[in-house]
């Protein structure tokens, strides 16, 4: 039985989540609403204000789909109370970021010309410094996404270090060729 689909998921106050037999999803909390489908064999159900994760039996499909199910439905539940970010540094001489309103950015990587990222529903930007961005939302899917599409722009490179990383994120720094 898998470990991460059988613990419960239990429901915070002023969350409501609801489900019906076409399988969809839906959880409704203060930060939002947000929706999924599930696979055909698993099942959810609601017992108070625990979640439970159920699979029809031991195929190997069903034990794949178990756990993943369980982890979606607890990220609805966690964005649709207190949200998920993502921080990123923009580390390099001249790279910067520069917020056009909660949804778009203009960050100046050392093109000839301004890189603008526009965020989708659900997602906005925050811009502390010059140097950090914040991607904020309410879908951890979407999150991530958008954080790696950024970084994706200027990858941090080995020699220098210079690019978008995570805040986390940890560059391993090679040698130069000057340096044997």
């Amino acid at each position: 039985m898998s470990r991460i689909g059988r613990s419960p998921i239990t429901v915070p106050a002023g969350v409501s989540v609801s489900f019906n037999d076409s399988h969809v999803v839906t959880v409704k909390g203060p930060q939002g609403e947000l929706t999924r489908e599930i696979p055909g064999a698993i099942s959810i159900s609601q017992d108070g204000d625990v979640l439970t994760v159920e699979r029809p039996d031991d195929q190997r499909q069903n034990r794949a789909l178990h756990g993943l199910t369980r982890s979606l439905v607890a990220n609805m539940v966690q964005g649709v109370t207190e949200g998920f970010t993502k921080e990123l540094d923009i580390v390099g001489v001249g790279y910067r970021a520069l917020a056009k309103g909660p949804g778009a950015l203009e960050l100046a990587l050392g093109f000839s010309h301004p890189v603008n990222v526009e965020a989708p529903d659900g997602v906005t930007f925050d811009v502390p410094t010059a140097t950090k961005i914040i991607v904020k939302g309410i879908d951890k899917e979407k999150v991530g996404q958008v954080a790696a599409d950024i970084r994706k722009l200027r990858k941090p490179e080995p020699y220098k270090g210079k690019g978008i990383r995570y805040v986390d994120e940890r560059v391993v720094r090679k040698a130069g060729k000057a340096a044997k």
